[in-house]
This record gives structure tokens, sequence and C-alpha cells, in this order.
């Protein structure tokens, strides 16, 4: 694996942590319990990872976006 997907991949990890630890925080100021933020923060993971899927193929099957009709991806 090259340099820059490693990098790539490190980087979507990293954000994909940051981004719940920051729902969660959001989620305790505005319900002031911990455990339903956490709750909330382990439901986002989820949801967000299965929508960005959707998105994806949906954006391949149907978005022709500068894409070549050989394209694979």
């Amino acid at each position: 694996m090259k340099i820059d997907k490693k990098r790539h991949l490190l980087k979507t990890i990293t954000w994909r942590i940051l981004a719940t630890l920051i729902t969660i925080l959001l989620a305790w100021v505005i319900v002031g319990d911990i455990s339903v933020a956490l709750n909330i923060g382990l439901v986002e993971v989820f949801v967000k990872m299965l929508a960005y899927y959707g998105h994806e193929r949906f954006w391949f099957k149907y978005i022709r976006f500068r894409k070549k009709n050989n394209d694979n991806e």
C-alpha cells in the first residue's frame, strides 16, 4: 500500500473519531446525561457509515460527473 493510501486511511479513521466525539459532546451539553450522549454517539457512528455507503453507491450508479463510461469507479 502506498504511503498516500495509508495517510488517507488514517485521516479517515481519525476524522470519524473526532466527528463522533463532537457529536457526543454536543449531545451531552444538550441532554445533560453522558450515558445518553454516549448512546447517541454509538448509534451515530453506524448510521453515518451506512448513510455514507448509500451515498457512495448512489453516486457510483446514477451520477456520471466527469466519469467515462468504461471507468470502474
